[in-house]
């Protein structure tokens, strides 16, 4: 005999207690929610949600800096010892559940604030990574040009502006002495430099005078604020408008945009690839990357694993709450496992591939400098929007290579900012489902205009300022306490064995030895490689600055007060939940650390013998469970 289900789970109109039709018209299995369309638009939403900027600047970056092709052998450990794991995990939580972020923590009502966690970092990192994909937007309309802007020094530049370094002074043999001369003398007195003696003037390429004075126009400082660049603010609304446009209708309309979305930046990296291959130089940037300069000896340093652990923590998307909102929509007995590991494969490939096009041309722009790949290349925004842009301007036809490479950024940005946006909905529809399923799509219009107006300032002169500490504060720490504390409570306290038991009820029963390794790392490796993560970013940690621009003290004050705003409800939840529940001190907390009644698979005919009692409507309320009665422990 079946209780009556609570009132957060409405049965559908074709939905019968025993679980015989559950389908709805649109042949959805879970037609109260939805589900994907197909399996392709799901795989295509994760690549795209774990595929973004960050694959195209910040790992070929890292792979010069430690080590060139050295550093793939941490960062592969670190694929699977930290990033998959936990990607596995997630899927498969968001998937048995079919809720998002937040709601999922019926499994333990204590670390809820986890949840909220996640989607507050999430909101914080979605307004100022849509104004990167303004950044492309507003280069992608600047290649429309015969001549691109920043390939010389216009009206715009300073003196500084140039490619060619010229000398300040040396020392140079005078007579019987040596002595150091600045370049008048020399020139007047017709002398020669010694050798490694020599004072360059600075430079500035073009590009980066076009992007500090004329794309950012940048002020001096976050205390600076100026006006809002115009421009800027257009292509932000724009990029606000090709979000909403995608997911008015969910994950029914996100899911066939991907299609585009996620394939077409692969097309463009083949064709710029086989482009640079093709330069004078390419194969000197391509060793720089990953070649006979490869050292071997950064892998005795411990900032280089450091850096591995990092990029794969951020490059997956792991704890930011998007992977178990996207996989909340699978049908129940989706092979989540294949999803992780494809998933996860493809991402790390892209990173590796990404940066043979990358370093590609950017061997021919140091060929033509004259100067060695490490002085052109550089990290996060200079390499996408100074380094590279200055390369495509020394190319043939050198339009249509540029709307091809800032036409690639917009793609994989977009993509990315797809599935956070749908971590946020999904939010909201778990909270209100059925305000969302009547008001979805003014709910999501009201969503991004809200966080288009909060992104307005960081298209201020000032802009750049924010977007970095915006970067540097919310999308380092709190994640990887959100990440920690998900592991501990699903894997120490939830337990790791009842969560297994959990997840082959959904792709079937699995061998002791395929589940060894997924326990090692659940139970103990994945922990400890994200607690040394952050112990090691709290000890080096450093105020964040721009270039050589430092922050104010109020700057960093507003820092420390975005991640306490987004780390605080982690305590708060926990003191509400222990507080609403009955029994004295220790019974409530041993309340709020077991599922609630109502934890288990969404639908009926899923639940099985271990979830098959529902707890009553009337006793859902937390401060109304003493205890889990409805929970039939495995």
């Amino acid at each position: 005999m079946h209780v009556s289900p609570p009132s957060w789970f409405p049965p559908p109109k074709d939905f019968t207690l025993s679980g015989a039709t559950e389908k709805g018209a649109t042949g959805d299995e879970n037609s109260e929610r939805g589900n994907w369309s197909s399996k392709t638009d799901y795989l295509l939403s994760m690549v795209g949600y774990a595929v973004g900027l960050g694959n195209v600047w910040r790992f070929p970056y890292l792979t010069y800096q430690n080590g060139g092709g050295a550093f793939l052998i941490p960062y592969t450990l670190m694929l699977a010892l930290a990033g998959l794991p936990l990607f596995f995990l997630e899927c498969s939580l968001g998937q048995f559940a079919s809720l998002g972020p937040v709601s999922v923590w019926r499994i333990l009502p204590m670390f809820q604030g986890v949840g909220i966690t996640m989607v507050l970092i999430s909101t914080f990192v979605t307004i100022y990574y849509n104004v990167i994909i303004a950044y492309a937007l507003y280069y992608l309309f600047a290649s429309f040009q015969k001549v691109l802007p920043w390939s010389e020094c216009f009206e715009w530049a300073d003196a500084r502006c140039g490619r060619n370094r010229t000398v300040n002074s040396c020392n140079a043999t005078f007579g019987n002495t040596t002595v150091h001369v600045n370049s008048s003398f020399l020139t007047n007195h017709n002398l020669t430099c010694l050798n490694g003696s020599v004072i360059y003037n600075k430079v500035q390429l073009p590009s980066e005078q076009y992007w500090n004075k004329v794309a950012l126009q940048r002020s001096s400082g976050l205390d600076e604020t100026g006006h809002i660049v115009w421009y800027l603010a257009l292509c932000l609304l724009l990029s606000w408008i090709i979000v909403g446009a995608a997911l008015f209708k969910g994950i029914k309309s996100s899911g066939k945009v991907v299609y585009f979305t996620a394939l077409f930046p692969y097309l463009i990296l083949i064709i710029l690839l086989v482009r640079g291959a093709t330069l004078e130089g390419a194969m000197d940037g391509i060793e720089y990357y990953i070649g006979k300069q490869s050292n071997f000896t950064k892998l005795m340093e411990a900032e280089v694993w450091k850096d591995a652990a990092t990029q794969i923590f951020y490059s997956l998307s792991v704890a930011w709450g998007g992977l178990v909102a996207l996989s909340s929509y699978n049908r129940f007995h989706n092979n989540c496992y294949f999803d992780a590991i494809f998933v996860c494969v493809t991402n790390c490939l892209t990173s590796v591939f990404a940066g043979f096009a990358i370093f590609s041309i950017l061997g021919h722009m140091a060929f033509r400098a004259q100067r060695p790949v490490s002085e052109v290349v550089d990290s996060g925004f200079d390499l996408a929007f100074v380094a590279y842009p200055e390369a495509l301007s020394q190319l043939p036809v050198a339009p249509l290579w540029a709307f091809l490479f800032f036409f690639m950024l917009l793609l994989l940005g977009l993509d990315s900012q797809f599935a956070t946006i749908e971590t946020l909905t999904t939010t909201i529809q778990d909270a209100c489902p059925k305000v969302m399923k009547k008001l979805r799509i003014p709910i999501t219009l009201g969503v991004c205009i809200i966080l288009f107006l909060l992104g307005l300032v960081c298209v201020t002169q000032a802009g750049i300022y924010w977007v970095n500490l915006v970067d540097h504060y919310c999308a380092g720490w709190g994640i990887l306490i959100a990440a920690v504390l998900e592991l501990i409570g699903i894997v120490w306290i939830y337990g790791g064995n009842r969560f297994i038991q959990d997840v082959e009820m959904m792709i079937g029963k699995k061998s002791f030895l395929f589940w060894l390794w997924w326990r090692a790392c659940w139970f103990i490796i994945t922990p400890l490689v994200l607690s040394a993560i952050l112990v090691w970013s709290v000890v080096t940690f450093s105020a964040p600055t721009y270039g050589t621009v430092k922050y104010p003290a109020w700057g960093n004050a507003v820092g420390w007060c975005m991640i306490a705003f987004c780390i605080i409800w982690i305590p708060i939840f926990a003191v509400v939940k222990v507080a609403k529940a009955r029994g004295n001190l220790w019974q409530r907390i041993a309340t709020c650390l077991r599922p609630a009644p109502n934890w288990g698979p969404y639908l009926e005919s899923h639940r099985g013998e271990r979830y098959s009692h529902m707890v009553d409507p009337k006793r859902e309320k937390d401060h109304e469970i003493p205890t889990v009665a409805g929970y039939r422990k495995p």
